[in-house]
């Protein structure tokens, strides 16, 4: 059988991506605006999957596939931000859905170099959604979306202004109140979804208990962050935000306890051996869960089966 290719372009500069849309090349090589208003059909985009070597905020005012929350609760129709990193696939059928049907009306493109020097460039890592899928994107109300607009037009009137010295230090703030924003508004998006999530919690929960039931620890080891988003249909990043949102854990501090949990009540019920839970669980060393044991119960497994004698 042949085996199949994988075919993703690679944008490696903002002149690139400018090339494949149509577009004049960007008046800054490192970061560019474009208003949708001013391309024929909006700012659409490669239909295939591809990488960027760079950042990208793409604001679209329709949002495909609204979710339905119990009986009446729809998303917001205002439409919303979809967030990429360097070296994310995205578009076609595994990405953010650019295509000529659903085009953005602003897209920033942020080379890294750009940040260069600045603060930036290591706390834009700590923005979890620019690794979250295009269904975890952000649906905006009509108040946040004229909030954001208004930062993206800040942006361009400061890119298409006079250069001097301080040009890139206000962009670069302009930059920081876009994602401040979207942080915040994110945290509002896991409030409204909170029946939704609550579902969700649930969904880990049996999944959690039937990997442990079933056995599949013994054959797969310790289930990981990965394993539940694949099951929940999830990024693992937004299903981490989403649960510290709820309990206050994100997904690898949940699985833990869960682990724990299930540990303990191995070690209160049956005459299992320290070594035969922790494989039982998943564990390639007693001695790592035995220390993981320690750490979320200050006993040994010994101790906490003496405390039941």
């Amino acid at each position: 059988m042949k085996k199949e290719e994988v075919d993703h372009r690679k944008f490696d500069s903002l002149s690139d991506a400018h090339r494949v849309l149509g577009l004049p090349q960007p008046q800054h090589p490192l970061i560019s605006l474009i208003n949708g208003a001013n391309s024929p059909g909006g700012v659409g985009g490669p239909c295939r999957p591809h990488v960027l070597s760079f950042y990208k905020i793409s604001y679209k005012p329709k949002l495909g596939g609204k979710l339905r929350y119990g009986q009446a609760y729809y998303d917001f129709d205002e439409g919303g931000l979809l967030f990429a990193s360097p070296n994310q696939i995205i578009g076609g059928s595994t990405g953010d859905g650019v295509d000529g049907g659903n085009c953005s009306m602003y897209t920033l493109l942020i080379h890294p170099d750009f940040l260069w020097n600045y603060p930036l460039a290591k706390t834009i890592r700590q923005f979890g959604f620019f690794s979250y899928s295009a269904n975890e994107a952000l649906h905006l109300s009509e108040q946040e979306k004229t909030t954001v607009i208004s930062i993206f037009e800040m942006i361009e009137n400061e890119l298409h202004g006079r250069i001097d010295d301080f040009s890139q230090d206000v962009v670069i703030s302009q930059i920081e109140l876009l994602l401040n924003y979207a942080n915040r508004f994110y945290k509002r998006q896991f409030i409204t979804r909170k029946a939704m999530n609550n579902e969700l919690l649930q969904q880990i929960e049996d999944l959690l208990d039937d990997y442990f039931d079933s056995e599949k620890s013994l054959s797969q080891g310790l289930p990981t962050v990965q394993y539940l988003a694949e099951h929940v249909n999830r990024s693992p990043s937004y299903l981490s935000d989403m649960l510290r949102s709820l309990i206050g854990q994100n997904a690898q501090q949940y699985i833990h306890n869960k682990l724990i949990e299930k540990a303990k009540e191995k070690l209160s019920t049956t005459n299992s051996s320290v070594s035969e839970v922790a494989y039982a669980l998943g564990f390639e060393h007693p001695q790592s869960f035995s220390k993981l044991f320690k750490t979320k119960t200050n006993l040994s497994p010994l101790a906490f089966r003496r405390s039941f004698n």
